[in-house]
C-alpha cells in the first residue's frame, strides 16, 4: 500500500459511505451544471457519429468537473469542456473498443455453453440414463453453478473496464487504448468493493428511476385514447414526450455515477500514486 510523503501513516482507503457520500455531495452541489452537461450529451445521441462522440466527452467531462473539486482545483465548464473536445474522437474509438471487449466475452459465453451443452448430452445420453431424474437433477445443479459464476466473471470484467472514460477525460498522454489499460490497472486488487459500492449507488438511483416510469406509465394512458382518435399527430407528441422523460431522467442519474466514479478514481490514485489527502482533510 502506497504512503503519502505528506503523511506518516499508510493512505486508507475510502469506506464504501464516504465514496458514496462524497459522490452525493459533489453532486448536489453543482447539479444544475451537472445535469444541463448530461441533457446536452443525450440530445447530441440524436446525431450520429459526431454525436456520439460528443456524448462521451460531456459525459466525461462531469468526472473531470468532479475530480478537479476533489483535488482543490476547480475547473470551469468551458475550459473543461475544450480538453474533452479535443478527445471526443478518441471518447468514441474507446467505445468502440469496448463494444468489441463485450461482444468477445458475449461470444466467449456462448462457446462455454455451447460446450456444457454438449458435454452434459453426452454425458447423460453415454450413460444411458436420459430419464433418470438424478441424473438430470445433477445437470441442473452443476448448470445454476456454471451460470452463476458465470455472471460474477462478467461483473468482474465489466468492473476492471469500470474507469474507462476517466483517465482520458482527466490525464495527459491517454489515449483510447491506453484509458483501457489505465482502468485495468488502477481497480485491480479492488474489484469487489467498487462493486460493493455501485451496488448502494444502484440502489439510491432506484426512487427516480421509478418515478420517472409512473410518469411514462400516466403518459401512455393519457395518450392510449388520444392515438386512437389521431394515430399521426397523438404518435409523434407521445414519441417526444417518452423521449425527453427519458433523456431527463438519464440527465439526473449520470451525473451522480459520473461523481461516484470520480471519487473512486481519486481515491484509488491516492493510494497507488499519493494524490494525496484533500478530501479527507475537508468538507466537499
Amino acid at each position: 500500500m502506497s504512503e503519502n510523503i505528506n503523511s506518516p501513516s499508510p493512505i486508507q482507503p475510502l469506506s464504501v459511505g464516504n465514496v458514496v457520500s462524497a459522490g452525493m455531495r459533489l453532486y448536489r452541489s453543482h447539479l444544475k451544471d451537472y445535469f444541463l452537461l448530461a441533457l446536452r450529451a443525450y440530445i447530441w445521441v440524436i446525431i450520429p457519429v459526431y454525436g456520439w462522440a460528443k456524448c462521451y466527452a460531456l459525459i466525461a467531462l462531469i468526472s473531470r468537473l468532479a475530480f478537479g473539486e476533489l483535488v482543490n482545483q476547480p475547473e470551469s465548464v468551458s475550459s473543461g469542456e475544450r480538453f474533452v473536445n479535443s478527445r471526443k474522437w478518441q471518447f468514441l474509438l474507446m467505445m468502440l473498443l469496448m463494444f468489441l471487449v463485450g461482444i468477445g466475452i458475449l461470444v466467449g459465453g456462448v462457446i462455454l455453453v455451447t460446450l456444457f451443452s454438449v458435454l452434459s448430452a453426452a454425458l447423460v445420453g453415454g450413460s444411458g440414463q436420459q430419464g433418470n431424474p438424478a441424473s438430470i437433477l445433477l445437470l441442473i445443479a452443476i448448470a445454476i453453478v456454471i451460470g452463476m459464476a458465470a455472471f460474477v466473471a462478467v461483473l468482474w470484467l465489466l468492473t476492471r473496464f469500470y474507469l474507462v472514460d476517466v483517465p482520458l477525460a482527466i490525464e495527459e498522454n491517454i489515449d483510447a487504448t491506453s484509458t483501457i489499460s489505465r482502468s485495468w490497472e488502477l481497480t485491480q486488487g479492488y474489484v469487489w468493493r467498487i462493486m460493493f459500492i455501485s451496488f448502494v449507488a444502484f440502489l439510491i438511483t432506484i426512487p427516480i428511476q421509478i418515478a420517472v416510469q409512473i410518469v411514462s406509465g400516466i403518459i401512455q394512458l393519457v395518450f392510449a385514447s388520444l392515438i386512437e382518435e389521431n394515430p399521426g399527430f397523438f404518435t409523434l407528441v407521445y414519441a417526444v414526450l417518452i423521449l425527453a422523460l427519458s433523456f431527463g431522467g438519464s440527465a439526473v442519474i449520470v451525473p451522480f455515477w459520473q461523481t461516484i466514479k470520480a471519487v473512486i478514481y481519486y481515491d484509488l490514485r491516492s493510494r497507488r500514486e499519493g494524490l494525496g489527502l484533500q478530501l479527507r482533510d475537508r468538507e466537499i
